[in-house]
């Protein structure tokens, strides 16, 4: 009487990450980081005023106008990202990745007008982009 003995049973313990709480984490932070992104371009939009009234001296590549609606329609897209990626959808999670890094870059330009919440914005944007390229798991 033969039998043939393959080991033990596997049991697969590996996280399953695709519908995990830190994707929802990397969907919060991108949610919060496109509202600042969007507030504070409607603000540089509507009254540069306001906006510099900190004793900041400007952006660094362009007027506030313009800053103000680069970052209007980044944090759009950050927020419409981060409703993806609450929805687990696959494209959410490099696009979540592209518009924080684009919102990272931008934060740069205005570094010298604000320097603290450049830093703030560009602080949550490395979470986000940790978060979501940390994570990636395949699909099963």
């Amino acid at each position: 009487m033969s039998t043939s003995f393959s080991g033990p049973e596997r049991y697969d313990d590996t996280p399953d990450y695709g519908a995990g709480g830190w994707v929802a984490f990397a969907a919060v932070m991108l949610f919060v980081a496109g509202f600042f992104d969007a507030m504070w371009g409607l603000a540089a939009v509507l009254n540069e005023e306001v906006v510099t009234a900190g004793g900041g001296s400007g952006v660094i590549v362009w007027d506030f106008t313009a800053w103000g609606w680069a970052h209007m329609v980044v944090g759009g897209l950050m927020i419409a990202t981060s409703l993806g990626l609450f929805a687990q959808r696959g494209w959410a999670r490099s696009a979540g990745v592209l518009f924080a890094t684009l919102s990272a870059v931008l934060q740069v330009g205005a570094f010298t007008a604000f320097p603290l919440w450049a830093i703030l914005v560009i602080a949550l944007d490395v979470i986000v982009i940790y978060q979501l390229c940390a994570r990636w798991a395949p699909e099963r």
